[in-house]
């Protein structure tokens, strides 16, 4: 048997915060869902909020910075809008699917930390979109926090069935490119 890292931890987090909620967020259950002890848990982490700490961490990084270099990477606002529509609907294996954000929305509700890391990653990903739309010739300000508000409540709805969740942002992608070629 091979030894868990601390990202095996993180996406069997990410896994139990999505289908059982934030309470599940400790060492037992969590080494109950992986087949270890808790042994190997503290092995990894100090503690659990120094755990949950590193999910948010991850998620940050997975979910925010990685994306907006990939973005950068691109030379065409309406291909980085297009590649963010697509990427933003790609899941990764074991992370806990699309209601991986939407469940960790909900945590923020109760969670100081959780809340701080969410107004973050928003920001952030507001910041870069917003810039997007600037490259596009689109400079209202709304434009963007309309985007990122589809992506959001994509994710919220399409909970349970992953598979219509990437054409409806693709068509908000292409829509504002045609909007922004109008102008």
């Amino acid at each position: 048997m091979s030894r868990l890292t601390q990202t095996d931890w993180m996406v069997a987090g990410f896994r139990s915060l999505t289908e059982n909620g934030p309470q599940t967020l400790k060492a037992e259950p969590l080494a109950r869902s992986l087949g270890t002890t808790k042994g190997s848990f503290y092995w990894h982490f100090k503690d659990v909020p120094t755990f949950q700490a590193s999910m948010l961490e991850h998620w940050e990084e997975k979910a925010t910075r990685e994306i907006i270099v990939l973005l950068d990477s691109i030379p065409s606002p309406e291909a980085k809008l297009r590649t963010l529509a697509k990427v933003s609907t790609e899941l990764p294996d074991g992370y806990g699917g699309v209601g991986v954000e939407p469940a960790i929305r909900a945590w923020a509700k109760s969670d100081e930390r959780v809340e701080q890391a969410v107004r973050r990653v928003d920001g952030a990903r507001l910041a870069h979109l917003s810039g997007i739309f600037e490259q596009l010739g689109m400079a209202n300000p709304d434009l963007p926090k309309l985007f990122y508000a589809g992506l959001i409540g994509l994710q919220e709805v399409a909970h349970g069935n992953e598979d219509n969740y990437g054409a409806p942002l693709g068509t908000l992608a292409d829509l504002m490119i045609a909007l922004s070629e109008t102008d």
